[in-house]
């Protein structure tokens, strides 16, 4: 027999106000360690493109939700859940790529009616005429590293702005990812140097910002690869002045978009392939397993083995 048998006959039930007592301080325990208030700086980007180097401008001082991070997602045709609506509410900056990539930001903007955000528009910022005379406007503007460098600086700028006592590592960030963007405009120069003029073909024109900087010039018959980006029917003689490309060996690449896909973009990767001519595949969100800087610098260097 235990030698406290009084004792366990009243653990068994509690009065109610001891009962009472011990859940307030149970609760009063909880609260003491809930986890403090977020401070980092709420930033939504329309891509993981922008969002990466918000990251990497800003790193623990921001809190960078991206929109589209999916390589199924189509920019074009994107329909927003409520959990972007509601990031998209709270947001102190929001980043975009503007040119009318992406103008479901400024659609969900307005619905989740945040007007105290600062919105960063890279088309804008890249100081490019959206509305050529001779052409349509290029949206894909990640490739261009002058305009990244411009988005950057502001992202820098604007992250001071709202939080001036962290001025210092978001300089010293920004400088390093200055660097980094340096080395790769140096070797899309020394491949300019030595392939100048060099014909390439494309599928879309993702990539022509990095492209026409490492002086390759895109031989893709006019009206191709603006129906494949438009998703219009090609030609059957566009079709096969195309693939004739990769026949008379007059292309040293094909760079073609891996997040779409068609008979006609099937037919060109084939062909080229059948040539022995080294397809690339590009990308409109950064893959998974590497950030911005590292995606870009994988894309110059396998560019410059096909052309080198």
């Amino acid at each position: 027999m235990s030698p406290f048998p009084r004792l366990r006959a009243r653990s068994r039930v509690l009065p109610a106000t001891f009962a009472a007592v011990l859940l307030a301080s149970a609760l009063a325990g909880c609260s003491s360690s809930a986890a403090p208030p977020d401070t980092r700086i709420p930033v939504v980007a329309s891509t993981n493109v922008y969002g990466d180097i918000a990251m990497a401008i800003g790193g623990s001082a921001v809190r960078v939700d991206s929109i589209i991070a999916d390589p199924s997602q189509d920019p074009h045709s994107y329909e927003a859940d409520a959990r972007v609506q509601l990031a998209l509410s709270r947001a102190t900056l929001v980043i975009e790529n503007g040119g009318g990539y992406d103008d479901f930001v400024d659609t969900l903007l307005r619905g989740a009616a945040n007007t105290q955000a600062t919105v960063l528009n890279a088309a804008d910022i890249s100081g490019y005429d959206q509305h050529p005379a001779g052409g349509d406007f290029n949206e894909h503007l990640w490739y261009d590293f002058p305009t990244v460098a411009k988005v950057a600086a502001r992202i820098s700028a604007e992250l001071t702005r709202i939080d001036p006592s962290r001025a210092s590592s978001f300089a010293t960030r920004l400088a390093a990812f200055d660097a980094k963007l340096a080395t790769l405009r140096a070797a899309e120069a020394a491949v300019a140097a030595t392939a100048r003029g060099t014909g390439v073909a494309i599928t879309e024109p993702v990539p022509l910002y990095m492209l026409e900087a490492m002086g390759l010039v895109d031989r893709t018959p006019e009206g191709f690869s603006a129906a494949i980006e438009q998703g219009t029917d090609v030609s059957p003689a566009l079709l096969r002045q195309t693939l004739a490309l990769f026949s008379g060996h007059r292309v040293a690449l094909l760079a073609y978009n891996a997040q779409t896909s068609s008979v006609e973009t099937d037919a060109v990767t084939r062909a080229a392939k059948a040539a022995g001519i080294p397809v690339i595949a590009v990308y409109e969100t950064v893959p998974a397993g590497v950030d911005y800087l590292g995606w870009m610098t994988r894309m110059v260097d396998q560019i410059a083995k096909a052309v080198q």
